[in-house]
């Protein structure tokens, strides 16, 4: 027998984690920022009802900010990605059939029960996943993805956060309620079309016949009247594809003009990105270094990129930033104040399976030393062995000057308790 879906989705999953370790931010209003304190990425409950809206430059609300009294923090991902990470932990406590959808949502599967049963076990794991995080989840419950994702957004207007719609006559309410533009995977273009078809709500779309929806909507639009029928077409997906790129970027805090400094940038993000393919058990075959300039401010405006071969597909970070060096002095222009450099690894393989030929013998000495560096950075922090290539003083890196602690990542930065 199919089961249920529930979705999970973590309140104002930022502005939360920064809540959980600071309790005078809680009933006050409170706004992210993204890299560099550019502009506004999450906001709480009461930052919205100021008419703070999301995507909004910093530098134009800061003096309202201030008169508002609302408290303002740069994105601080590593937080961020290590409370999600937790969160995702309680949810395996309650099925191990769990899809991590973002880095705040997860779609998990339940067994087969009934409305109010399955309403009870979302309060549960409600409870808990607030208990052992601190963080608040809303929680829907549906026959499928489509539906679940329905009802966590019709939560939001229960006092309790949480919503079961498993039977049919709650589903056709809720369907005639919900304008069609707010269903999951109808885009603004085809509900432009729908509106004007005279298809308003979420039950006109699922009744319109399958034909028209598969020549009008395509196979993905026909998915989705399918779910809202109850009809699961969209599986769980438990484990994630396998990579084929990696990407690792910043924006500079300032323009970069100098070439040591922006090799001091590229060769850092292919550290860090080497350190990824490591924890994924990959290795690289080729790399690309990019720069840009912007398209914005003083000239010249300029973006270019160099793809770098390597001899044996690679994970050891010295051979990593020596290609990303390479690439960069190519690709270098020095009439130019840069504000955004990176690299992007090509053509991944699991790193258990490369062979080396004639003219490149795979050196076991490396995987040694990477192994020894990875060790240490686990225990003593990150980049306690660095290269030294990838710079220590770093003026160029961006601004977060807004940033909390990294409480659960950084042995620096644990929390204080005064008692």
């Amino acid at each position: 027998m199919p089961g249920a879906i529930a979705l999970v989705d973590c309140a104002s999953f930022y502005v939360s984690c920064e809540r959980v370790f600071d309790p005078s931010l809680r009933g006050v209003p409170v706004v992210v920022l993204s890299n560099n304190d550019g502009c506004v990425i999450a906001r709480s409950e009461e930052a919205k009802a100021l008419g703070i809206a999301m995507g909004t430059p910093y530098f134009q609300i800061r003096e309202k900010l201030e008169r508002e009294g609302v408290r303002v923090f740069s994105s601080n991902y590593a937080l961020y990605g290590d409370m999600s990470r937790r969160v995702m932990a309680v949810l395996r406590s309650f099925s191990p059939h769990v899809e991590v959808y973002s880095i705040d949502e997860a779609f998990l599967e339940l067994p087969r029960a009934s409305e109010e049963e399955l309403r009870r076990e979302a309060l549960r794991i409600r409870e808990r996943v607030g208990r052992w995080t601190g963080i608040p989840v809303r929680v829907g419950v549906g026959p499928t993805k489509t539906l679940a994702k329905l009802a966590s957004e019709r939560a939001k207007a229960v006092p309790e956060q949480v919503l079961a719609l498993m039977r049919p006559e709650h589903i056709e309410a809720v369907l005639e309620e919900t304008p069609v533009e707010e269903v999951w995977g109808i885009g603004r273009r085809h509900a432009a079309r729908l509106e004007a078809l005279g298809v308003r709500t979420a039950r006109q779309l699922r009744d319109l016949p399958d034909r028209w929806v598969r020549r009008h909507l395509s196979v993905t639009g026909l998915r989705t009247v399918w779910e809202l029928r109850g009809i699961s077409c969209l599986p769980l997906e438990l484990a994630a594809p396998p990579r084929r790129t990696l990407v690792r970027s910043r924006s500079f805090g300032r323009a970069v003009t100098d070439l040591m400094e922006l090799r001091e940038a590229v060769t850092m993000h292919a550290s860090r990105a080497a350190e990824k393919l490591r924890a994924l058990g990959l290795a690289a075959g080729a790399l690309v270094v990019f720069v840009s300039t912007g398209a914005y401010g003083q000239g010249p405006h300029y973006s270019g990129s160099q793809l770098v071969g390597l001899p044996l597909p690679s994970n050891d970070m010295r051979m990593l930033a020596r290609a990303a060096w390479d690439g960069l002095r190519r690709v270098y222009r020095a009439d130019c104040a840069y504000r955004k450099a990176g690299v992007l690894l090509l053509d991944l393989v699991p790193a258990g399976v490369v062979q080396g030929d004639l003219f490149a013998a795979l050196d076991e000495r490396s995987r040694s030393l990477m192994r020894a560096v990875d060790a240490l950075n686990r225990r003593w922090g990150g980049e306690t062995i660095r290269l030294a290539s990838a710079g220590f003083a770093r003026p160029w890196e961006m601004r977060q000057q807004r940033r909390s602690p990294r409480y659960t990542t950084s042995w620096a930065e644990l929390p204080v308790v005064r008692a």
